[in-house]
């Protein structure tokens, strides 16, 4: 979610980030490869064993690239894993460690080659090494998360998420809860505080399609509208508020809508701005405990 500060940097980072893709124009990309052409054939002329061994140490760490490499996920990885990497229809929660890899060499590889005899498909060839590394360095941030100093108290949050709030209706923490939105044992560990108070306040700024909702209208005329589980070509599958579920095959339906605004309730705007405090505490607390 992109705050007012951060659109001051918004236009060139999509510039960079088109270059990164390969998806900015010939004459720009041209223009700016231009004086440095011969150091770049060089490099992609280089045997793939040299590249591998340059693979052993990222050097594109810094927040800028951070920020970038959340970006570049979201529009190559975020289908599958969700946009901020915490489990998606088809792929797995990321901010949890990686099953597959322990170093950052090994990750990188994963992200380009993908995981033979299985759903990981590599990134797209267009997307160059460094974008594939500002990956790395941004699923890294999301699992080497930080104490912040916060205004708020905890334990006054979680009173607030299962009272107040009432968050517990519909957001799972530690087994207990309800499913009607984002598990949030490990928010912590995927959302740092600015982004949880955007959560908070526009909860419909960036709803993926995992958390849509579905308006379907039967042949008899009846509305049933729940949360979006799964669809395909044929058919869809929805939750309701009572979390029961319903599955519909599309040519036995008068018509279906897609909502894609989030069930959610700007619960921010319903708090006072101490209660937002300690309620984002107590999510940001909601962290992996580290071994």
């Amino acid at each position: 979610m992109m705050h007012p500060r951060c659109r001051e940097t918004d236009s060139a980072e999509t510039r960079t980030i088109d270059l990164l893709e390969g998806t900015m124009s010939t004459r720009s990309l041209w223009a700016i490869v231009a004086p440095i052409f011969l150091a770049a054939l060089y490099l992609t002329t280089a045997p793939a064993t040299s590249r591998a061994q340059e693979a052993a140490e990222n050097q594109f760490t810094t927040s800028l690239d951070i920020r970038m490499g959340r970006r570049v996920f979201q529009q190559q990885c975020g289908r599958c894993h969700g946009r901020d990497a915490g489990g998606g229809e088809l792929g797995p929660d990321l901010t949890q460690g990686f099953r597959n890899s322990s170093t950052d060499a090994g990750l990188f590889n994963i992200i380009r080659e993908g995981l033979p005899n299985t759903q990981m498909i590599g990134i797209s060839r267009r997307s160059t090494d460094q974008s594939v590394w500002m990956i790395v360095s941004y699923l890294n941030s999301l699992n080497n998360t930080e104490d912040v100093d916060l205004a708020g108290n905890a334990t006054n949050g979680q009173q607030l998420f299962s009272g107040k709030g009432n968050c517990s209706s519909c957001h799972m923490v530690n087994g207990t809860g309800g499913r009607r939105g984002p598990e949030l044992s490990q928010v912590g560990n995927r959302r740092d505080p600015d982004e949880l108070i955007s959560d908070l306040r526009t909860p419909n700024e960036d709803v993926t399609p995992r958390w849509w909702t579905l308006r379907v209208t039967r042949d008899d005329g009846a509305i049933v509208e729940g949360l979006r589980m799964s669809e395909d070509t044929f058919a869809m599958r929805l939750m309701d508020e009572n979390e029961d579920l319903w599955s519909f095959s599309k040519s036995n339906i008068r018509s279906y809508d897609r909502v894609k605004t989030s069930i959610m309730p700007a619960i921010g705007d319903m708090l006072t701005d101490s209660e937002v405090d300690d309620l984002i505490a107590y999510l940001y607390s909601l962290r992996r405990e580290e071994s």
